[in-house]
């Protein structure tokens, strides 16, 4: 008998806005800084990253640079990235 496992995407279960704040709201209370990053990643990947790049105000190349493994994106381009995915920043 063969079994074939497939790669598991969280992207592909992020359909609502709802999904994806929760989904943020999980990293960053139990993730690090670089885990949050890689969930903004996911996200953008969930709304499509095209839309994500156009509503920030930055091109696809640039998210995509800002979002990956080893980017360092600047706190505003966070902000930005986290208003397009219809989210809000809050500290509490």
């Amino acid at each position: 008998m063969t079994e074939t496992i497939t790669a598991f995407d969280i992207a592909e279960h992020l359909e609502i806005d709802a999904d994806i704040q929760e989904f943020l709201r999980e990293t960053s209370k139990a993730g690090n800084s670089s885990d949050f990053i890689h969930a903004l990643n996911t996200t953008a990947r969930a709304k499509g990253m095209a839309k994500v790049a156009k509503q920030a105000g930055v091109t696809r190349a640039s998210l995509n640079k800002s979002l990956a493994a080893a980017g360092n994106p600047q706190f505003d381009t966070i902000a930005k990235i986290v208003k397009a995915l219809s989210c809000k920043l809050v500290v509490s």
